[in-house]
């Protein structure tokens, strides 16, 4: 059997020129709109954005065999990925026009092996605490069910 992965994706320059001009939440708003492009990142490995309110945003990815390791499980990669772009983006929906963020420190515990057998999974992201120089997010990673599969915390520092 063949097995091929094509990626493209659009320019990310335009996205973030896009985004200076917005508050956090509406560029995640456009983002899941379409009207904003999705980063590379996510077209590499393969989630989209699936949900943003104030304070919380959610991916969403479905594993494949491109993402297994030498092991025979998907990499464990993958899930703090998606952690780490749903904790921290949760942070950026809090976001006021004009102000940044980047990540300080992640920390994710893998509970349970993902296969292509896991089906769809979802990363939450939830916004703790939102000060004036940092912020710092949970995070849990589920399948379909609500079954847990790794968890974490981030602290972003503010900027601008």
């Amino acid at each position: 059997m063949n097995r091929a992965l094509t990626v493209t994706w659009d320019d990310p320059q335009a996205a973030f020129a896009a985004g200076v001009k917005l508050s956090g939440i509406d560029y995640m708003q456009q983002m899941i709109a379409g009207r904003i492009a999705a980063p590379p990142i996510m077209k590499l490995m393969g989630f989209r954005l699936a949900r943003v309110e104030e304070g919380l945003a959610q991916f969403e990815c479905e594993p494949g065999e491109h993402h297994y390791n030498p092991i025979g499980v998907v990499h464990g990669g993958l899930g703090m990925t998606l952690l780490d772009s749903a904790m921290s983006c949760a942070v950026h929906t809090r976001l006021p026009l004009g102000k940044g963020y980047t990540t300080l420190e992640v920390k994710v515990n893998l509970v349970r092996a993902i296969t292509i057998q896991t089906g769809t999974l979802r990363a939450i992201g939830r916004v703790l605490h939102f000060g004036g120089k940092t912020a710092t997010a949970e995070g849990r990673l589920e399948d379909a069910e609500g079954k847990l599969y790794a968890h974490g915390t981030t602290t972003c520092i503010i900027l601008g």
